[in-house]
């Protein structure tokens, strides 16, 4: 295999925002998070994504946080803000304050509700990529947006000079297979039971929401299939799927569910906003029992 293209890294956590307990964003917090993910095997977080509540921050609040985390990390990892909107002029803008809060790159999910067809959806993205200078990730996930983005209109945006990458829920291999065959995007697993699957037929790596609490388990996965380990690579992502599954497939978003390992391990989360709930006692418990058992193999 020719050398992976990672205009943003390699292992990307889908960071979650920390809140205070009264529901303000938590800086502090987010420089603790930010900086322990890094540590422990993230070379690129996303913030303001999915994962991070971007649906219920603030303009502000979202420069804030990536101010807050590159104080934090400085220049050693790649920062992509999430910017997707359904207004293609309100994304424009949260581009350029991401440009100036020091972003190494923006998120860019298809706008949701409207459900856009094909030829708008690309003049929206090619909008974006003109705006600034950052480059894009584009952010494929049809089952929240109610659209996708078709591997013809992919392999169409990939010309566009600023547009390098593509964080992938489309839960279409044989889709994305074409895509990687015929662009030089770079492909980022965004469902963590395909991280090594993905990487497998060249993807760049992943942007993971489980990282949130075992960022050091994805960065080996990835890791040993380097090292040509493959076995092992395979025995890490299957290790993995107990954790993934109660996580991100257990009727929770996985902000939820991030959120309640982290604050059971003492960790910068605090709640998450309306309208979204606190996972329960028994969910809390069955999650962390997942966490430990990974963590002690």
């Amino acid at each position: 295999m020719t050398k992976r293209r990672t205009p943003f890294g390699r292992t990307l956590c889908a960071m979650i925002t920390p809140f205070t307990e009264a529901g303000a964003l938590d800086r502090e917090g987010a420089r603790r998070l930010a900086a322990r993910l890094v540590t422990e095997g993230c070379d690129g977080l996303v913030l303001n994504g999915t994962t991070g509540e971007s649906p219920t921050t603030t303009d502000a609040e979202k420069g804030e946080l990536i101010a807050a985390v590159r104080d934090a990390v400085g220049d050693q990892v790649q920062l992509v803000a999430g910017v997707g909107t359904a207004d293609t002029r309100h994304t424009v803008e949260l581009a350029l304050a991401a440009e100036k809060a020091g972003a190494d790159g923006v998120l860019v999910v298809s706008p949701y509700y409207s459900r856009p067809p094909q030829e708008a959806l690309e003049a929206h993205f090619r909008q974006i990529a003109d705006a600034s200078g950052l480059p894009v990730m584009l952010y494929d996930i049809p089952g929240r947006t109610g659209t996708r983005i078709e591997p013809e209109t992919m392999i169409r945006l990939a010309e566009h000079p600023r547009i390098v990458a593509v964080k992938d829920c489309s839960y279409d291999f044989l889709g994305t297979q074409k895509v990687l065959a015929h662009t030089e995007l770079a492909y980022y697993a965004g469902c963590d039971e395909h991280v090594l699957a993905l990487y497998a037929v060249g993807a760049a790596g992943c942007v993971s929401t489980v990282a949130n609490a075992v960022p050091a388990h994805f960065a080996a996965i990835l890791d040993a299939f380097d090292a040509g380990e493959t076995a092992r690579a395979a025995e890490l992502q299957l290790a993995a799927t107990p954790l993934i599954e109660a996580m991100m497939a257990a009727g929770l978003p996985g902000t939820v569910t991030a959120k309640a390992v982290l604050n059971q391990l003492g960790l910068p989360a605090g709640p998450v906003r309306a309208p979204l709930l606190p996972a329960d006692r028994e969910t809390t418990d069955e999650l962390l029992a997942r966490y430990e058992e990974l963590t002690a193999a």
